[in-house]
């Protein structure tokens, strides 16, 4: 018998999983690992949309010691016909005897089909194990799939006085380089980043995906660059037109930017710009990097899921600029957040927040 327990193998296949966040949006995150008496005869991950999904790479490692054998999954098997064939019925015809999957798939093509095609095979199955590290892993995709948003992130980093620039708009930099090395990790799972024009003129920023340790630039999904530009201001020698079919523009139409390949939208609210972002481009992780304006008013409207702050262990002073624009009277105003995780990078402090009330 082996002493490995059904955490411990799904463990392993989150940790697969892993491996490919950077590279397999829209599609989710998938580790998949097989076990026969003990012994793990097969294992794989998903690397990108259009390749072969996780269950597929760890049947094929598996071959027929597949047969009676117990497969793990981090996301119920799909059960669709769509660029690849349905993973369910693969794991069906590999004759896996248990299949044990971390965290359901709200897809509606999916949404207990998979669990249905496996069960009606007579193959046993149970759900719920490490589901919540599971959903981690897909936090954009899961809320997309059921309520057609995709998941937002706010990045901002400040002073321990809540600045995040001297009243001159100076800011580099406050928080050390381990801090800004981490925010490539952010940007890189994300589908797109957002910002507004202020930040674009002010720092001539690319808010691109430059370095990250261990991990080959040519295997980032880089995430689109949406610029809120309502006054049509975006220089053309703008740094972050470098990459220009990169780059998504809201704000009236410029001939000159179709020329470059940037896509352009016409203005519209804030919620109804994600919704476009989710439904029409897949785009189901979004990171918000803007100034002081553009952050509050994600947080007043309520579309903020998780707030990155970066924490620098410095005094900036009371004519810096503030990090957020709201003006609050009584404590009843208050916007709370619950502390989801703490890290120390370097000097610097992230806390990862979650709002607790809807608006500011």
């Amino acid at each position: 018998m082996s002493e490995y327990s059904d955490l411990d193998y799904m463990q392993r296949a989150i940790a697969l999983a892993q491996q490919g966040q950077y590279s397999t949006k829209p599609n989710p995150n998938v580790g998949c690992v097989i076990v026969k008496n003990g012994q793990i005869v097969g294992e794989g991950f998903h690397p990108r949309a259009g390749q072969p999904h996780a269950e597929v790479f760890a049947l094929r490692q598996a071959a027929e010691q597949a047969k009676d054998a117990t497969a793990y999954v981090t996301l119920e098997p799909c059960a669709h016909y769509g660029r690849t064939p349905p993973c369910a019925e693969a794991l069906v015809k590999a004759g896996v005897k248990n299949v044990i999957i971390a965290c359901l798939d709200p897809n509606p093509l999916v949404a207990g089909k998979g669990v249905a095609i496996l069960e009606n095979a007579g193959i046993a199955v149970r759900s719920g194990v490490c589901d919540e590290q599971a959903r981690q892993l897909n936090l954009g995709f899961l809320k997309a799939m059921s309520s057609q948003m995709p998941y937002v992130r706010l990045k901002v980093a400040s002073s321990l006085d809540g600045r995040t620039a001297m009243a001159s708009g100076e800011s580099k930099w406050i928080t050390g380089e381990k801090a800004r090395q981490d925010v490539q990790h952010w940007r890189a799972i994300s589908g797109a980043v957002i910002t507004g024009i202020q930040t674009v003129l002010a720092d001539d920023c690319q808010l691109n995906v430059r370095a990250l340790p261990n991990v080959e630039l040519d295997q980032i999904v880089q995430p689109k660059r949406v610029i809120l530009d309502r006054q049509g201001r975006l220089p053309l020698n703008a740094k972050i037109l470098a990459q220009a079919q990169d780059v998504m523009v809201v704000g009236p139409f410029r001939q000159e930017l179709a020329d470059l390949g940037v896509t352009q939208f016409a203005d519209q609210p804030l919620a109804t710009l994600l919704q476009t972002l989710c439904q029409q481009h897949h785009i189901y992780d979004v990171l918000v990097e803007a100034g002081a304006t553009l952050s509050t008013a994600f947080l007043q409207q309520g579309l903020v899921d998780e707030m990155i702050h970066y924490i620098a262990p410095t005094l900036l002073g009371q004519s810096a600029r503030a990090m957020f624009q709201a003006d609050f009277q009584t404590l009843a105003q208050q916007q709370r957040f619950r502390l989801k995780d703490v890290t120390q990078l370097g000097n610097d402090l992230r806390l990862s927040l979650t709002p607790q009330q809807e608006s500011l």
